[in-house]
């Protein structure tokens, strides 16, 4: 037995989210088919008002509904200080931890050479300007600690040697109540690397 077209168009859609799998999708578009209508009509207002309402910032490149946006035109932020981030979701994280006071820059990617994604597919260029109109001490490179992410903080790390800017790495090794033993060498390696006066 197939599914009702209108079904199967809603399933389609699902499938081409992320991390949704046919069977997913599936469960959504049923989900969706069952839900109330009010429900419904909240979601397709939801997603159209991210799409119209929502663009980057001209200055950090995250999402925001204004231009410039919250982080960037709070005067009580430092200015001179940015954190260099792959992600939206990685600068949302680092902002929950309630630490950072400085300023954004979300790449919208890593540097990917097997995957054919280069500087130019990344908002790299609008991080060199903004080091290069000037009034930044240092760029905190908070990328991952995979091999994209290496090479893309490695890659930052050379573009901006030109510059008289500190270039920083954020710190890897074990995590808040980890237990050494569990650690793989890796990781155990880093934090030997970063370690500081106690």
């Amino acid at each position: 037995m197939r599914y009702a077209e209108p079904i199967s168009r809603l399933i389609k859609a699902f499938s081409r989210l992320p991390g949704i799998g046919e069977k997913t999708a599936g469960r959504l578009a049923l989900y969706v088919l069952n839900a109330k209508k009010d429900y419904v009509k909240e979601l397709v207002e939801s997603l159209l008002d991210v799409k119209e309402n929502v663009r980057l910032c001209s200055g950090c490149m995250s999402f925001s509904e204004a231009d410039p946006c919250r982080l960037c035109s709070d005067p009580s932020r430092d200015a001179a200080t940015i954190c260099v981030v792959a992600d939206y979701k990685d600068m949302v994280a680092i902002e929950a931890a309630g630490s950072f006071r400085g300023r954004y820059h979300v790449l919208h990617g890593a540097i990917a050479p097997l995957k054919g994604v280069g500087p130019d597919e990344i908002k790299f260029e609008e991080l060199v300007s903004r080091v290069r109109d000037g009034g930044v001490s240092e760029v905190i490179l908070a990328t991952s600690f995979d091999a994209e992410g290496e090479t893309t903080a490695l890659y930052i790390k050379k573009a901006l040697s030109g510059f008289a800017v500190k270039v920083s790495r954020i710190a890897s090794g074990v995590p808040v109540g980890g237990s050494i033993e569990y650690m793989d060498p890796s990781t155990l390696g880093r934090a030997m690397d970063g370690r500081r006066e106690a």
